[in-house]
């Protein structure tokens, strides 16, 4: 009976563990080639890198590595309650993992930053440039997973000095002098020549071409 109880609890145990590692789902953003910058009209918002993060998930299998970047600068442009342009740098030697101690410090960071991934020693920032900003409304099996999306954002997103252009839906708010945009969503690694690890015969050491993105960005009139 002890037996049993045993096996019944590492069979529990094994149960959480694995949905605790389970992949994160975000809205599924859309890639194409570069497109032409929007013209930032209007009054002039500056992006609060104190306040503003830019969070990513990437997994494998039975595995996932959360972390966060900082913004390094950026602005956003409004007119008659519309975004009409706008930038923002990602510092991507600012990595902050949530996982501490040990192997993440003394080898996934390093991993993450080498040529294999970021390659942060000769490519340091990333940047999102908005293309253009529309009306967000949900249909059908259609629906974000981020609550009270209201605008779909698109912009060139330029990472290893590749540049796609993504779209995803987002939630703006504009309250007198702050302006609040807040997404979930997924990219392709593989589009900014980030593969290594994809590659299903790995086995355990497969690692997804899926990346969860969490954007948080908090922008003040100037």
């Amino acid at each position: 009976m002890k037996l049993k109880g045993y096996l019944m609890i590492a069979g529990l145990i094994a149960i959480i563990s694995s949905c605790g590692d389970s992949a994160p789902k975000g809205d599924n953003a859309s890639i194409q080639e570069k497109q032409e910058t929007a013209e930032a009209k209007g009054t002039q918002f500056t992006v609060d890198t104190a306040a503003s993060r830019v969070r990513f998930v990437g997994h494998g299998v039975g595995k996932n590595h959360p972390g966060k970047f900082k913004l390094s600068s950026g602005s956003v442009a409004v007119a008659n309650n519309q975004i009409t342009g706008g930038s923002f740098t990602i510092d991507i030697k600012s990595m902050d993992l949530e996982q501490k101690g040990g192997m993440f410090d003394s080898k996934l960071r390093p991993h993450l930053m080498s040529g294999d991934f970021f390659d942060a020693n000769k490519f340091g920032t990333a940047r999102f440039e908005i293309t253009g900003v529309q009306p967000y409304t949900p249909s059908g099996t259609d629906t974000s997973i981020v609550d009270g999306a209201n605008f779909t954002v698109s912009g060139n997103f330029t990472l290893r000095d590749v540049t796609k252009n993504i779209s995803f839906p987002a939630r703006v708010d504009l309250d007198g002098n702050t302006l609040k945009a807040t997404s979930n969503f997924d990219i392709d690694r593989t589009q900014w020549q980030m593969r290594y690890g994809n590659n299903k015969t790995l086995g355990d050491k497969f690692i997804s071409e899926k990346v969860n993105i969490e954007l948080d960005l908090q922008a003040k009139k100037q």
